[in-house]
């Protein structure tokens, strides 16, 4: 884990001096999906009270399906929303136009 963070710290600052926009966005979700997944490890089976674990705090599996269910509902919904915001205000902001 820490070898990949590092790698994609790296691979980010080279990528930043190249101009383009993509790549340094990807790995900067690459880092800190790693940062959040290297958190999870450390402290995975416990959660804050370290008497408590993963699985003991976890709701009933019939709590879950229900957000399941609301999710797969929402999720494309939103997404699809988001995706149609960007669409409609697409090329709106020329280079060198902002606030400063």
């Amino acid at each position: 884990m820490p070898v990949i963070t590092l790698a994609l710290f790296v691979w980010l600052l080279r990528a930043l001096k190249s101009g383009r926009e993509a790549t340094p966005f990807l790995l900067a979700l690459g880092l800190f999906g790693m940062c959040y997944l290297g958190l999870g490890i450390s402290i995975l089976p416990m959660i804050v009270p370290y008497s408590v674990t993963l699985w003991a705090a976890a709701s009933s599996p019939k709590s879950q399906a229900f957000l399941m269910i609301g999710t797969l509902f929402l999720l494309p919904i939103i997404v699809a929303y988001t995706g149609w915001s960007y669409w409609v205000f697409r090329g709106k902001v020329r280079a060198g136009e902002g606030y400063h």
